[in-house]
């Protein structure tokens, strides 16, 4: 229970990476709200699910990528918890082409969802973590940020800036006592990921220094660490969560 008395907000929280973030702060003693873009009932199973664990977990429905939508939330929990301790930016989809037939529509989505997402709630968030002189802001990236992979332009644009974002942001705001950190997944056992690791087969794992794929889980736990006051003194980092993916001379 080392985030008692923490409130935590968790963009894309129903499914995936998202949805283990959100148990894992739950089960640290945090309240936890989260979006959820379109399965209104894995949502509620969530919450559900917290509230037999006696944790206290709100779901709402909200599109990433409309920024009044994020204000609105953001006022809403204020309400209802006075302040908002930690903001975890996970919302993301893929649309993956080959730039030369890539939409506009495409690009623009993935841009709009993955990263002015994480614009329009840090924005909402700031002034009430700056008032409190305390946050704790983390951002979802990818390795596919730094390494890029063929197809997914669109994708690694968003995630590498994500990264910058982070580090610019963490200058910011903190002598105001708010850090501003980012993970880096590789290969995460997800539904998104699912295509990717049925077009590679048994291949992935043989990348993979420790010899297998991440789960949400492994994220989670990292997610906790920097929510935590032990971690106060790092911001503005990159923490690659990869099993050694990466290792060397890259993907």
């Amino acid at each position: 229970m080392r985030l008692a008395g923490r409130t935590a907000l968790v963009t894309g929280g129903s499914r995936g990476i998202g949805k283990a973030i959100v148990r894992a702060l739950a089960a640290e003693g945090a309240k936890v709200a989260f979006t959820y873009n379109s399965n209104t009932d894995a949502a509620n199973e969530l919450v559900k699910e917290l509230e037999l664990d006696q944790r206290e977990a709100y779901a709402i429905q909200a599109n990433a990528a409309d920024a009044e939508k994020a204000r609105e939330l953001i006022e809403s929990l204020l309400e209802k918890w006075e302040k908002i301790d930690i903001l975890v930016n996970n919302a993301g989809i893929i649309k993956d082409g080959l730039l030369a037939t890539m939409s506009e529509e495409n690009w623009s989505t993935v841009i709009n969802t993955n990263l002015t997402s994480v614009y329009n709630y840090c924005q909402a968030a700031m002034r009430p973590m700056m008032s409190a002189r305390h946050g704790r802001i983390i951002n979802i990236s990818s390795v596919a940020g730094r390494y890029g992979n063929p197809g997914q332009t669109n994708y690694a644009a968003t995630k590498g800036g994500i990264d910058g974002f982070t580090r610019c942001l963490a200058h910011e705001v903190g002598r105001r006592g708010i850090t501003v950190n980012s993970i880096a997944p590789g290969f995460i056992n997800t539904d998104m990921t699912e295509a990717v690791r049925n077009a590679a087969g048994k291949e992935i794992t043989k990348q993979i220094s420790v010899r297998r794929l991440g789960e949400p889980e492994d994220i989670a736990n990292a997610v906790v660490f920097f929510s935590l006051n032990e971690s106060s003194y790092v911001t503005g980092q990159v923490l690659t969560v990869d099993g050694g993916l990466t290792l060397g001379s890259g993907m």
